[in-house]
């Protein structure tokens, strides 16, 4: 089954686009300043790769994306974009680029952006409290949602595992810890997340669980490599800033080479736990093979 990746991402992203741009208040709404900074950060250029997961993940199980999936996918950005919002705020990497512009600290003063961060996760909360799909459901995606992008084995444990991590030596369980947490976390919700949202049973759940945990992780391990191999012009932020802060990285720990066949490794992996869906498969599967193979 031959698939368009570069067709798929556009299609999520133009999906994406059309629910954020309905439902984030726009720059005109008071105070400004915040709606500003949000919208600053939401439409800097992402790739939209998360809500693509869960939009994929999703037609695995039903065949097509279920109707309303977008506000999800919306939903889910806000959350990502928050996080990249506090991530380079000069408290935590102190970066001045982000998806080729300034970060939004740099745009709007630290304090908005703290605030535009906030805001963005309250307002994904809101979004999903509105899904389109059974109570139960929505009831679960918030609880799934929410886990990851806590304190245990969430999103903000991960950062502070990283934060803490800093000019010590990285092993290879604490990398592990990190990466699973602080990036794969949210990779793993968005893939568990669209199936739910899609009728997915205590099976599939496990399933997409087993993917997402996996491509997370490769998605992570690439990202390493990439800081390490790449420019700031081609990356869209700060290259070689792991480096610099002697961060717990992938190829910190094992070099760069045993990291790329590491990153292949768990992408196979992650396929197999797919293997009872078939060629419905195939596209959620394309998605995570360009996870691995993208230079930005």
């Amino acid at each position: 089954m031959q698939v368009d990746v570069k067709l798929l991402r556009q299609e999520a992203a133009e999906l994406t686009d059309r629910a954020l741009e309905e439902l984030l208040p726009s720059a005109e709404t008071v105070p400004c300043s915040i709606h500003g900074a949000m919208r600053h950060s939401t439409f800097a250029g992402g790739k939209r790769l998360r809500p693509l997961l869960a939009y994929q993940a999703a037609a695995t199980l039903a065949g097509s994306a279920p109707k309303g999936i977008e506000k999800l996918g919306a939903a889910i950005e806000m959350l990502h974009t928050y996080s990249l919002i506090h991530d380079d705020l000069p408290a935590l990497d102190n970066d001045d680029l982000r998806r080729g512009k300034p970060t939004c600290h740099v745009a709007f003063g630290e304090a908005i952006a703290i605030l535009a961060g906030d805001a963005l996760q309250t307002r994904a909360f809101e979004v999903l409290a509105s899904l389109e799909c059974p109570p139960e459901a929505t009831v679960q995606i918030i609880s799934l949602i929410a886990n990851a992008v806590g304190t245990v084995e969430g999103m903000i444990g991960g950062q502070v595992l990283d934060i803490e991590s800093e000019h010590r030596k990285p092993t290879p369980s604490l990398v592990q810890a990190i990466h699973r947490a602080k990036t794969g976390a949210l990779i793993r919700v968005s893939v568990v997340a669209g199936g739910v949202y899609a009728g997915a049973n205590l099976q599939d759940v496990a399933r997409l669980t087993l993917f997402g945990c996996r491509a997370g992780l490769a998605f992570q391990i690439v990202d390493d490599i990439l800081d390490m191999t790449e420019d700031s012009a081609a990356l869209g932020k700060t290259a070689g800033k792991d480096l610099a802060t002697e961060k717990a990285t992938w190829p910190a720990v094992f070099g760069l080479e045993q990291s790329r066949r590491d990153a292949d490794r768990l992408i196979e992996e992650a396929f197999d736990a797919l293997a009872p869906y078939g060629e419905r498969a195939e596209p959620l599967k394309a998605v995570a093979r360009y996870l691995v193979e993208r230079k930005n």
